[in-house]
């Protein structure tokens, strides 16, 4: 495949540390060709395992092999649960990822939701919490066990962490249980639609129910990682399903409590780049404190033709996203005071 833009030109002066792989919104289903909720845009199901089967292949080539792909979340669609294929589908595009020679990290977006219940997630080879990095002498450092979250180290100095977007959620919760109640209130309180997937008439559109949010007790957590990051100099990428920055996201498909997430983030130096999915047209945008969020384009949506996925190359200075088909490239510079001379 052609370069779109040539890396030897935007990075001559600097030396690659690591790389790494990043897909989102696969959303797997033995169904024919479908269409989003409103009708608009093509959904390819079937196809979308052939897209993912691709990128290993490309990922599994690389002259510089990425230490890990980040799969950022909807691994398989929601219509497998209507089906009662949810555990086979799932089998499927985890068998299909048994090709990767390297770690995949899963982050859970709404569709796995829609298919498993919380307590099946943690249960799950969806759960790669066993890939995370322990903190020695900072247990302030180690995420509760009420939230799938959790932070590794895939090269000196680079922290990398996995956020819950559905940690508050109506959805994969036991409606009988204090946690489904308290959301619901939440939900309900920002939303008066009959149906509550609809942002119709809302001042906040992101409160619908196929969203979710960060709770406190997670963010506190966030906090904590970040803060050791400061202490000990080391930059941070940040992954969750859903997206937290307006300017490059749909505002529909943003995080409950975005803002809180971006309170949190911005009270720091460390972090450099959020990867998030969801929103399948992709998105991009640098913040005014310099962290870069990519969105990325979602697989589901991406005809047979093309392709959606990237490698993300890692340099002292800088991290260079080299987009697939309709992954365009993006240069991120690390904010001027972290750059290394």
């Amino acid at each position: 495949m052609a370069d779109k833009a040539n890396p030897g030109a935007l990075t001559d002066n600097s030396e690659r540390l690591f790389s790494f792989g990043v897909i989102a919104d696969i959303q797997y289903a033995d169904l024919e060709d479908g269409y989003n909720f409103q009708g608009s845009r093509r959904r390819y199901y079937r196809h979308s395992l052939v897209h993912l089967q691709g990128a290993i292949e490309d990922w599994n080539k690389e002259s510089s092999t990425p230490c890990c792909v980040l799969q950022l979340g909807d691994i398989i669609d929601g219509f497998n649960a209507q089906y009662k294929t949810s555990e086979e589908s799932l089998e499927v595009v985890m068998n299909t990822f048994k090709m990767l020679k390297v770690p995949v990290h899963h982050t859970w977006g709404n569709h796995e939701f829609y298919n498993f219940s919380r307590d099946y997630l943690t249960r799950s080879k969806l759960n790669t919490r066993f890939l995370e990095d322990r903190i020695v002498d900072h247990p302030e450092t180690i995420p509760s066990e009420n939230y799938y979250a959790y932070h590794f180290v895939p090269f000196p100095k680079f922290r990398f962490i996995l956020l819950d977007a559905y940690d508050l959620s109506v959805l994969g919760v036991d409606q009988s249980s204090p946690k489904y109640q308290q959301c619901m209130k939440i939900l309900r309180e920002h939303n008066p639609n009959t149906e509550l997937n609809s942002p119709q008439g809302l001042s906040e559109p992101q409160f619908v129910q196929f969203n979710g949010g960060f709770s406190q007790e997670q963010l506190n957590w966030l906090n904590e990682v970040l803060a050791f990051s400061d202490t000990n100099q080391e930059k941070v990428v940040i992954v969750s399903h859903l997206p937290i920055y307006p300017e490059a996201s749909d505002n529909v498909c943003l995080a409950w409590n975005y803002r809180d997430a971006l309170a949190v983030i911005w009270s720091h130096k460390c972090v450099v780049c959020f990867f998030a999915g969801h929103t399948h047209d992709g998105g991009y945008c640098e913040d005014h404190f310099g962290v870069h969020h990519v969105n990325l384009e979602g697989v589901i949506e991406t005809a047979p033709v093309s392709q959606a996925f990237g490698t993300v190359h890692v340099y002292p200075d800088k991290m260079v996203l080299k987009g697939r088909g309709r992954v365009p490239d993006r240069i991120m510079n690390y904010k001027k005071e972290k750059a290394l001379n």
